[in-house]
């Protein structure tokens, strides 16, 4: 800490999350000095391009470009990393905290991967490391796993972790827009980045439930553990199929806890009309949690965005400046987050999707012809799988195609992927258009 009592923090990235942060830290110093009971100063702030333009309101004397001017300042007290992806944000987490600096980040994917590593760096420099603003924005999720919640033996975890794939599926069922256009609506609103592979495809979503599971269940999955599918094979029909039949699509994010075993699975499901996350629409954020004492607890608001994230990160900075102010400029013990401390203590197993008992949505592309069905059925049938309702839709005359859309009976995952396969090859099937999870 510097002569004058301050606590000096280094910010890592200045992009829209990044500039949130610098002019909440820059305009609010005086109310976070209230709350902390020492000034809280932004000392330096590293960026890629040292020529781009940048917002008036950030002093220019404090942006770099060299790294080492936030990781060898010894009086900077706090890393906030906020740029995102792997390369070069992990080293710099991992020297940070091998210098002794306390980190906040918002890095979902490096917490995900490297979790482990970056705790156990933690735990050896008697430093903190914080990550409130890697799930969920300014959901307070992670908080309450690791603290309010720890009372608990949590038995799942299930919800709607990325915005952008809540805001493009609910385009799609409230006003029938194509998968495409609400998907170039979401990157004009600023919602899905360029490249929106990470969202649309799930990859985001296993990111943050793998830490959401970690801390869940004490013990370590990492994102392959987790099933992941995405959305791009859901064309509006299929939400017109799925109000019919009473319920919405809906992104979302699973994670159980039965007999030692973690099912971990990021997929689009039908959800009940009348169930909560049914309604959480937009790029809005909900996670349901089911706890041994607390029975369900839901959280829900904004899960990204600048504001949203920009709240969680400087959160992450006061708690850790009131720390230090409290231990007087002493370093305090690495007791927040996972890792070397004993918080992953468990050796529980990862479960196979293979094993998923659930009921199924099904839409298919047969010939328009009698006997299709029962042929249909019959290998259902003997796989197991007993049909809850059959609907036919569309007819196409001039092709001589209908439309079937099939909802089944709790059944086993693999028994179902069988079945399907058999299914496609049946010389009446057109396409097997969508196979879809129905969470009750």
């Amino acid at each position: 800490m510097s002569d004058r009592g301050e606590i000096n923090v280094g910010l890592m990235g200045l992009g829209v999350v990044g500039g949130g942060v610098a002019i909440a830290l820059l305009e609010q110093s005086e109310e976070i000095a209230r709350k902390v009971g020492q000034p809280v100063k932004l000392k330096s702030i590293l960026v890629r391009d040292g020529s781009k333009s940048r917002d008036p309101r950030i002093p220019a004397e404090l942006v770099t470009t060299n790294p080492e001017d936030i990781l060898s300042d010894p009086a900077i007290n706090i890393v906030a990393e906020v740029i995102g992806g792997i390369d070069p944000a992990a080293g710099f987490l991992k020297d940070a905290l091998s210098g002794g600096k306390h980190v906040v980040t918002a890095n979902k994917e490096v917490v995900a991967k490297f979790g482990p590593e970056l705790f156990s760096l933690a735990q050896q420099n008697r430093v903190n490391l914080l990550f409130e603003a890697s799930v969920c924005g300014g959901i307070p999720i992670v908080g309450c796993l690791m603290n309010q919640l720890l009372a608990n033996e949590i038995h799942s975890i299930r919800g709607i972790i990325n915005g952008t794939t809540n805001y493009i599926l609910t385009q799609m069922a409230h006003h029938h827009t194509p998968f495409q256009q609400a998907l170039d609506e979401a990157q004009k609103q600023g919602y899905a980045e360029a490249d929106p592979t990470n969202d649309v495809e799930g990859i985001d979503a296993v990111y943050k439930l793998a830490i959401l599971a970690s801390l869940a269940f004490h013990s370590r999955f990492a994102p392959e553990d987790v099933f992941r599918q995405g959305i791009s094979s859901l064309e509006p029909r299929d939400f017109q199929y799925a109000e019919e039949l009473g319920y919405a699509i809906k992104p979302l994010a699973i994670a159980t806890l039965s007999d030692g075993t973690v099912q971990a699975r990021v997929h689009p499901a039908l959800v009940p009309l009348d169930h909560m996350l049914a309604k959480v629409d937009g790029i809005y954020n909900a996670i349901e949690v089911e706890g041994s004492l607390c029975g369900h607890v839901l959280f829900h608001g904004m899960g990204a965005g600048r504001e949203p994230t920009t709240s969680a990160v400087v959160g992450d900075l006061i708690e850790l400046a009131r720390n230090l102010a409290s231990n007087t400029g002493m370093p305090a013990p690495a007791s927040l987050g996972p890792g070397a401390d004993g918080a992953y203590n468990r050796q529980l197993r990862v479960g196979s999707t293979d094993d998923l008992t659930s009921k199924y949505y099904l839409r298919l592309d047969v010939a328009d012809r009698p006997g299709v069905l029962a042929q249909i059925a019959s290998i259902l049938g003997d796989g197991g799988i007993s049909l809850a309702s059959v609907l036919q839709k569309d007819t196409d005359a001039e092709q001589q195609t209908a439309e079937i859309v099939i909802t089944t009976h709790p059944a086993r995952e693999a028994s179902v992927q069988e079945s399907l396969a058999k299914v496609a090859r049946l010389e009446v099937v057109r396409e097997v258009k969508n196979l879809l999870r129905i969470e009750e």
